[in-house]
């Protein structure tokens, strides 16, 4: 079930971010109309990508729960993750040809290498998203098999609280889920501002470094790169203590002020809300990355465009 599932995942995610097909062509369209309208067709992309593989994990930890309980999950898990190496290999796949367009811009080795990059590009693109939808995929197994261990720890009658009945409609439970369903939007908002704060400085510092150096324009300074680097590399380690104490942190606090039913509810509640984001957040990104590149990739809009209406 794991095998399959990661398939199926893997298949539908080629199609939602890949410019071979309708989805990435609309988004690209509604690029013409101005940056809001992409905006709001990358969402929905998004959005849409997450029903088939949420659809199969479901099914998945069903299935795997009716035939041999909480290990059939953890089985579906390992299935899932013995294609690990091959989904971290075109995971990497997508920054290298990134770095290669990069250099190729970077040397001015012409137009024509700059649409092979691309291509290649475009292609890392959809890979990157297809081992970012393995990684999740396992990820929300293996979730669900430690919540399942954790609910069999807790049901010991040793413990000063035991756990014998997880009800949704107990106020403590339902407490929780809610608490955990938002913590997957918090720890995005706290990534996302992190983002911007480190583009922000990075703008800033290359606006300067061309005012008091004229000459980094037509290439008779050579720019302080080790500046901007720095700049990414000290925002990258600092700004990730919040997002990382929040998921550390939360189900310990929460705990210990309101016992384990708080927990058992804030657990599923994370799992739910964090899988279908974090399939949206990567399908949604891919798509746009690759909408970009279809004036490169195709010859003409006509051409691209008159298939995307055909589809």
């Amino acid at each position: 079930m794991g095998l399959v599932s990661g398939l199926v995942i893997g298949l539908f995610t080629e199609y939602y971010t890949s410019h071979s097909y309708s989805p990435v062509r609309e988004v690209a369209l509604a690029t013409e109309t101005g940056a809001a309208t992409t905006i709001i067709y990358g969402f929905a992309l998004g959005n849409l990508s997450t029903v088939v593989p949420v659809f199969c994990l479901a099914l998945t930890a069903f299935t795997s729960f009716l035939l041999l309980g909480m290990f059939g999950i953890a089985i579906a898990a390992l299935g899932m993750l013995s294609n690990l190496a091959l989904g971290l290999a075109i995971d990497a796949y997508g920054p290298v040809s990134d770095n290669a367009g990069g250099i190729a811009e970077m040397c001015q080795m012409g137009e024509q290498t700059r649409k092979r990059t691309d291509a290649l590009d475009a292609a890392g693109n959809t890979t990157a998203a297809i081992g970012k939808g393995f990684a999740i995929g396992s990820a929300t197994l293996v979730a669900l098999a430690l919540y399942g261990a954790f609910i069999t720890r807790s049901a010991n009658p040793n413990n000063n609280f035991p756990v014998t009945q997880i009800n949704v409609t107990d106020p403590l439970v339902f407490f929780g889920l809610l608490i955990g369903a938002m913590l997957p939007y918090w720890f995005s908002a706290l990534c996302l501002k992190a983002v911007g704060a480190a583009a922000n400085e990075m703008v800033k510092e290359i606006r300067q470094q061309l005012r008091e150096f004229p000459g980094i324009r037509d290439g008779s300074v050579k720019p302080n790169h080790d500046r901007c680097i720095a700049i990414s590399t000290d925002a990258s380690l600092s700004m990730m203590l919040a997002p990382g104490a929040l998921v550390l942190v939360t189900p310990f606090l929460f705990g210990m002020l309101f016992g384990p039913l708080v927990v058992a509810g804030l657990l599923p509640g994370a799992i739910v809300s964090g899988v279908s984001m974090a399939l949206s957040s990567a399908n949604a990104g891919g798509a746009w990355d690759n909408a970009k590149k279809i004036y490169r990739v195709r010859t003409t809009s006509h051409q691209w465009k008159s298939k995307s209406q055909g589809n």
